[in-house]
């Protein structure tokens, strides 16, 4: 399975997980964040998720399932000679590298969990449904749907793989062990990371809200930026 990475060189490399279909480039590059974390002297890992960019496409829904997912984030620090790494993630990014931090937790010092909340948006999406926008455009009674996939789609996106990341990551968990510090974002006007202020409490840990701000302008932030190289330092 190739996963596609690069490096930018720096003290205590940052790992960044993008979301779902989207890239390193589009999530990372794109809003200013592999800039202003090599600004702030840290080295930076970018990768694209299996099914999506560069890397390799599989078309099967087992190949997507999130300990799948860490473990080639485990693959891409091992031959990168990492043995711990500090880890800003977005969306179902952000449920990646929870699925690390549970697989390898000896790998991750910090995690930075952005657009992401306690429910899992893809085990609201019906299996027919999803089939059914990707096959022949149909849109059905959910508009999400046709709103995440659709962009996908036109930006070039493989079909099938991405009809396999949904049932693979549907339902999937944002737990995080304990003895990792986390600090969890959110767009104040966006609906996808719901509870996740609350969850932030229940465990104690750091939580920022971003005012106005939706599930894809969030990233450009620069509040978001700053919290989080001030978590990390």
């Amino acid at each position: 399975m190739r996963i596609a990475h690069d490096v930018v060189p720096g003290e205590r490399p940052i790992l960044l997980v993008h979301g779902f279909a989207s890239t390193s480039q589009v999530t990372w590059v794109g809003t200013g964040w592999v800039r202003a974390l090599q600004d702030a002297g840290r080295g930076v890992i970018t990768l694209d998720l299996r099914g999506h960019g560069r890397s390799d496409k599989p078309h099967r829904s087992i190949d997507y399932l999130p300990r799948q997912l860490a473990a080639d984030l485990v693959v891409v620090l091992d031959a990168l000679g990492l043995e711990q790494v500090d880890v800003v993630a977005y969306s179902m990014g952000s449920r990646v590298a929870a699925a690390l931090a549970r697989l390898a937790p000896s790998r991750v010092r910090r995690l930075v969990l952005g657009g992401a909340g306690p429910d899992e948006l893809f085990e609201t999406w019906h299996p027919d449904a999803v089939r059914r926008f990707v096959t022949d455009g149909t849109a059905g009674s959910d508009p999400s749907i046709a709103a995440i996939l659709g962009a996908a789609i036109t930006a070039g996106a493989d079909r099938e793989a991405l009809v396999a990341c949904v049932g693979g990551v549907a339902g999937s968990s944002l737990d995080v062990p304990v003895e990792i510090p986390v600090l969890y974002v959110a767009g104040g006007a966006d609906s996808i990371p719901a509870g996740v202020a609350e969850l932030a409490r229940a465990r104690g840990a750091d939580y920022l809200e971003l005012a106005g701000r939706d599930h894809v302008n969030t990233l450009t932030s620069r509040e978001f930026k700053r919290a989080a190289l001030q978590f990390l330092a």
